[in-house]
């Protein structure tokens, strides 16, 4: 697939971007052929997404291409560019450093041939879209996310987004402690963190398709989940604060806790109060497309900041997002910003989706033990969704909120290709976890429709 640069003569004038076209036709095109055979199936198009990556990944890797063989490595493949350029060792040298034997060795071969730089330019090219496109995403997600409907759901909604969040993260690292007793705190938490995920884009797209969306239990799990998605953020920071410095201590955890927080609230406080006097001022100057330039500049710039304050830079995105959620489409006239930001989501958002399908290694899943890990941690990540819907009061349907929590989407993909990129989660657990993903996202909706019943007539 991605190896067709091969069939091109090596020409010192051709255009260097010619390989990457080829790489985004190609991608694009599985993104769509997998979403609109999930959505014929009225399953989440993101598991056709997923799916397919895994097909191509897996298929292209045995059938030996060597663009998806490189793709396949994901953040190894920044490692091993930037011990190629940090020492005296080639790009094919720094693979074997890097990668088990088995892997390396196809690496190191794609990376010694003539087009070495075509792969490695593709890589660049869709591992930087990948992290916009999660940017694109969280910021919708804020922009989903009202700060008044937040209140309005409550005490319950609260409940059950702490008991989503706990219940789940102790039985992953439980899971994780007992499987791998040796494993490094880091690791435990980041799995346990992973877990934790809820996604709101797929259960409220379940909950519309039903045309159930006004029922108390909707709105319980919309608001939990939002809850949740907020809450898991701060998790993110905390696993990932911790993981990057290797220290684990309660002060530790309590100023990543502390400086996630602040961030949220003084990002939240202070954008509420002074974004309407920036957009007022700005709209005076006719200035054109200014809603969709302010409104990615502005999720760009908290991104930047997010990470200045040793943050991920979905924190900063979602917080974006979040602000503007309320007054931005009052103050300019026209299509509203998630209307503007739809096409661009249209068009890098599954690109994303199938590079993580791509870096499923599937004879990772042989092994035994990772085997294993993936059917408990499976178990677990519904069981502890599950678990959360019961802090709901006994008048509620509390199966469905517990299934309506189970999904882990996009978040819990963010959260994996997250741990991957730092080190934490290594390639069996990614897989596994990746695996858990899709089940958890398939057997929500289904779940839903039994426990909520058919769409009202």
């Amino acid at each position: 697939m991605l190896a067709l640069p091969d069939l091109a003569p090596a020409a010192s004038h051709a255009d260097p971007v010619v390989p990457v076209l080829l790489a985004l036709v190609l991608l694009t095109l599985g993104a769509v052929v997998g979403g609109r055979l999930m959505t014929w199936m009225k399953q989440p198009a993101v598991l056709g997404e997923l799916i397919v990556g895994v097909i191509a990944g897996n298929l292209g890797y045995y059938l030996g291409g060597r663009g998806l063989t490189i793709l396949r490595e994901g953040d190894n493949v920044r490692r091993i560019s930037d011990l190629a350029l940090t020492s005296s060792i080639s790009l094919a040298q720094a693979a074997w450093q890097i990668l088990p034997a088995a892997d390396a060795q196809r690496v190191a071969a794609a990376l010694s041939g003539p087009h070495s730089l075509d792969y490695m330019a593709v890589y660049n090219f869709v591992d930087f879209l990948s992290r916009i496109a999660i940017l694109i995403l969280l910021f919708l997600v804020g922009l989903e996310t009202s700060l008044a409907e937040m209140r309005r759901v409550g005490k319950t909604a609260l409940l059950v987004a702490v008991a989503g969040i706990v219940a789940p993260m102790a039985m992953g690292m439980g899971v994780m402690k007992l499987l791998y007793p040796t494993s490094a705190l880091a690791s435990d938490l980041f799995i346990g963190g992973i877990l934790t995920a809820t996604s709101v884009g797929i259960t409220a797209r379940v909950l519309r398709d039903l045309g159930q969306e006004s029922r108390d239990e909707s709105r319980v799990i919309l608001g939990a989940a939002v809850i949740d998605d907020v809450l898991s953020l701060i998790v993110l920071a905390v696993v990932s604060g911790l993981a990057v410095t290797g220290a684990v201590s309660a002060s530790g955890i309590a100023r990543t806790t502390l400086l996630a927080a602040l961030f949220l609230v003084g990002s939240l406080g202070i954008g509420i109060w002074i974004t309407p006097h920036i957009v007022r001022y700005l709209r005076a100057f006719g200035i054109h497309n200014l809603k969709l330039l302010f409104g990615l500049g502005f999720a760009f710039l908290l991104s930047w900041l997010a990470n200045l304050a040793g943050l991920a830079t979905i924190v900063g995105a979602f917080a974006a997002g979040m602000i503007l959620n309320d007054f931005f489409d009052r103050e300019l006239e026209g299509e509203s910003l998630q209307q503007l930001l739809t096409t661009l989501e249209s068009l890098v958002v599954p690109l994303f989706f199938v590079w993580m399908g791509i870096q499923v290694k599937l004879e990772a899943l042989g092994s035994r033990d990772i085997l294993i890990a993936g059917i408990a941690l499976t178990a677990v990540a519904i069981l502890g969704k599950v678990v959360s819907g019961w802090a709901c009061p006994r008048r509620m349907n509390r199966w469905a909120v517990g299934f309506g929590m189970m999904p882990r989407g996009e978040v819990g993909l963010i959260f994996a290709g997250i741990g991957r990129g730092i080190g934490v989660v290594d390639d069996g657990l990614f897989s596994a976890v990746v695996i858990l993903v899709m089940i958890t996202t398939l057997l929500a909706p289904l779940a839903l429709r039994i426990t909520l019943g058919p769409r009202p007539v």
